[in-house]
């Protein structure tokens, strides 16, 4: 049996949404183990323990939530040289791009030196007052089934020892 972990954090919910249709997608490989943590409560062991990674977290500030920044930074040393080769991909939830977040998460990974097995997948919200960034998110159904389909893909992969 394969372990699939996901990290993400989620402020307004859009994140939480997505991550939960990529394990709900990823559930759908009976020979992979999916784990759905947030951010404040995976750590190094997780990692450890997995066989592949999905992080998830929103765009704040142009840049990854800080929370997992801090799973990062915390995970980071204890795991450096002894995840290397295992697969990732990545979740943003953005207000209107993304892309930096996606870039901060590559940049990890590689320090890591993890494979990155899909492109960002990343659903832009379009948020951009306060009271629109900070109000609860529903994402589309058709972006929740994108992050479904990675979900399952990742764990495939998984399964089939193709990562």
């Amino acid at each position: 049996m394969k372990t699939l972990v996901i990290v993400m954090h989620s402020l307004t919910g859009g994140t939480r949404q997505m991550a939960e249709a990529a394990a709900s997608g990823a559930a759908r490989e009976p020979l992979v183990s999916t784990r759905l943590l947030s951010a404040s409560e995976a750590g190094p062991d997780d990692l450890l323990s997995a066989d592949g990674y999905l992080f998830a977290t929103p765009e704040t500030l142009a840049g990854i939530a800080g929370l997992m920044k801090d799973f990062f930074d915390r995970a980071y040393y204890p795991t450096l040289g002894r995840i290397q080769g295992r697969p990732y991909a990545s979740l943003i939830c953005a207000g209107s791009d993304g892309h930096n977040a996606a870039r901060r998460i590559a940049r990890i990974a590689a320090g890591w030196r993890l494979r990155e097995i899909a492109e960002p997948l990343i659903v832009c919200t379009r948020a951009q007052t306060k009271e629109a960034i900070l109000a609860p998110k529903t994402i589309a159904a058709a972006d929740l089934a994108l992050c479904a389909d990675l979900g399952e893909a990742l764990a495939a992969g998984l399964a089939a020892g193709i990562f």
